[in-house]
């Protein structure tokens, strides 16, 4: 498990977890959106413009 703080917000994802890759984001420890990495698309909840910066920022750092 890898667990990455970005503001506000808990970026929480498993090795080996079922397909599709996905992260899920918490804010004080509530899920705010299960992301699908694969496919760019929420799999649970609603991200906000922040998120969607932050998984774009960790993807490119090679951290998700």
């Amino acid at each position: 498990m890898g667990k990455i703080r970005r503001g506000n917000f808990v970026f929480v994802y498993w090795q080996g977890d079922h397909p599709p890759r996905h992260v899920h984001v918490y804010r004080d420890g509530t899920l705010i959106v299960k992301w699908d990495l694969e496919n760019d698309k929420a799999m649970k909840g609603a991200p906000t413009r922040q998120i969607l910066r932050y998984i774009s920022e960790l993807q490119r750092e090679g951290r998700l």
